[in-house]
């Protein structure tokens, strides 16, 4: 078993010894068992990119596609093989597709071109009227398609995607995905699930069979209109293998016109593995920043210094030509990012609005604030300034936190440890004053000031004592104008749309 899960980091033993067809849960809400879908709703080509998948879970999705759809509604099922070099994937697989009830068509990449390519290849082929991407490792539930196809009838400009459950990479156990998060990012542009905002269970009034509106989609799977995935620009073909895309057509998608929505009456288990079994050419982190590198330059404006100072290395990577992409904005007459941040993912972990972005010097020591790595609930310490940005980027934000990505220096009484907890935007503990002619941060709610000193157990690091005009409580901040660089866009932006 531990040799058989190296080769596709999932246990194959386990999902071999499952039957193709085998019995799901129906995970549906209540209210979704009930809904009535129309008669007319369009049809949809599936389209699945493989390079050397596994039989049983190659074959255990196409299987649950089919099983579990309407044959009226799946057209065709277009298998894209990423040059694969196992021989159960050449004659064996034609053969098995061969005799099922509804056409599958294989198409061979001639190379290894990834998966933003290959999609390409399987999208441009398709002739339903909706489009319907799947990973090649995936079970679609009982009821997933309706409701997908149902609002993109409604809205030709919605993209949807299902709740992604999880098929155990050891069990393949199916469990449950919940409707209780949905997609973002943080500052290295890394797609993350957080929990759905209050503000969007407000707009739907309480009704959790209603779409959420996702600020990011994970890029798995998803169903667009065929006609509108050409119209917004399909995927962006000078972006590397795979990485990325799946940020890129999000803020291109909300930027320009359209939505993104979870669709939570629909239900696909995905196996999500630990690592990746496939080898990149030229390395998993350089196409990775080549392609988010793109998309930062194309869509982000002037907020893609919070990428790029955070990952200083990627602004030397070479991104190609990017001018095509911002002839297709401009030509759809897209909204700035600004806009996408306000109105769209105002709990984004960018501020909206910030004073300095970088890194906070202590002019007695000469150090930096350095979150060293750490995670929640651990204390920020101070480092060498190496003005290399990543553990020393922080901004200082018009709500008055000092925060490092999606946490914020906290502290809880007067020489207390300055630990990094959740940004709240509640202030409280996480609100600090800064006086740019003094240097001090001034923590609000103790009234004291931001030091460096001793702390309990007898190290030294941040803490907050009474204010006494000393150095160790003086600090520069990296580019602290920038509020007002941000007005200038924030209103140019709103003249925009007025």
């Amino acid at each position: 078993m531990k040799e058989l899960f190296k080769i596709n980091q999932f246990n194959l033993m386990a999902s071999d010894m499952i039957a193709l067809n085998r019995s799901l849960p129906d995970v549906r809400l209540d209210g979704c068992k009930a809904k009535v879908y129309p008669d007319d709703l369009p049809n949809t080509s599936i389209v699945i990119v493989f390079h050397n998948e596994a039989w049983s879970t190659l074959l255990r999705t196409i299987h649950s596609a089919i099983n579990r759809s309407p044959r009226h509604l799946l057209l065709e099922i277009l298998l894209v093989d990423d040059a694969s070099d196992r021989d159960f994937l050449k004659d064996k697989l034609e053969h098995s597709v061969r005799t099922l009830e509804v056409p599958v068509r294989i198409l061979r990449m001639e190379k290894r071109s990834g998966l933003i390519r290959a999609r390409l290849r399987g999208a441009a082929a398709t002739r339903g009227q909706v489009i319907t991407f799947l990973d090649a490792h995936c079970e679609c539930t009982m009821g997933w398609l309706e409701p997908l196809l149902a609002r993109v009838k409604e809205d030709r400009r919605a993209v949807v995607c299902p709740i992604i459950d999880v098929v155990s990479d050891d069990t393949f156990e199916y469990m449950a995905g919940s409707d209780m998060t949905y997609g973002g990012f943080n500052w290295k542009l890394n797609f993350r699930w957080y929990p759905v905002p209050q503000r969007e269970m407000d707009r739907r009034k309480g009704d959790r069979t209603l779409p959420v509106r996702t600020p990011t989609m994970a890029g798995g799977l998803f169903s667009i209109d065929r006609s509108y995935f050409e119209e917004i620009g399909t995927y962006d073909p000078g972006m590397d293998i795979w990485g990325g895309e799946n940020l890129e057509m999000s803020f291109r998608v909300w930027q320009c016109g359209g939505s993104l929505e979870i669709i939570t009456c629909s239900h696909v288990g995905h196996v999500f593995r630990k690592a990746t079994p496939y080898s990149f050419p030229g390395g998993t982190g350089q196409v990775i920043n080549k392609n988010n590198r793109r998309l930062a330059e194309v869509w982000m404006d002037d907020f893609k210094d919070f990428f790029y100072i955070i990952s200083p290395g990627v602004a030397r990577v070479n991104y190609g030509d990017v001018s095509s992409r911002k002839a297709l904005r401009e030509a759809l007459q897209c909204r700035p990012f600004s806009w996408y941040l306000e109105n769209i993912y105002p709990d984004s972990q960018i501020p909206r609005r910030y004073f300095s972005l970088g890194e906070i010097r202590n002019v007695e020591t000469n150090q930096c604030l350095d979150n060293m790595g750490r995670k929640e609930n651990e204390k920020v310490g101070f480092f060498n300034c190496h003005g290399m940005g990543g553990n020393q980027v922080f901004s200082y934000t018009a709500d008055k936190e000092i925060r490092t990505d999606d946490l914020c220096l906290d502290v809880s009484r007067l020489n207390g440890p300055v630990v990094m907890l959740k940004c709240h935007l509640m202030k409280g503990n996480q609100a600090f004053e800064y006086d740019a002619e003094k240097g001090t941060f001034l923590h609000i709610i103790t009234q004291s000031c931001l030091t460096i000193s001793r702390l309990e157990g007898g190290t030294y690091g941040p803490t907050v004592e009474y204010c006494d005009g000393s150095p160790l409580q003086s600090w520069v901040l990296h580019n602290y104008t920038r509020l007002e660089v941000f007005k200038k866009l924030y209103y140019s932006s709103t003249d925009y749309f007025l």
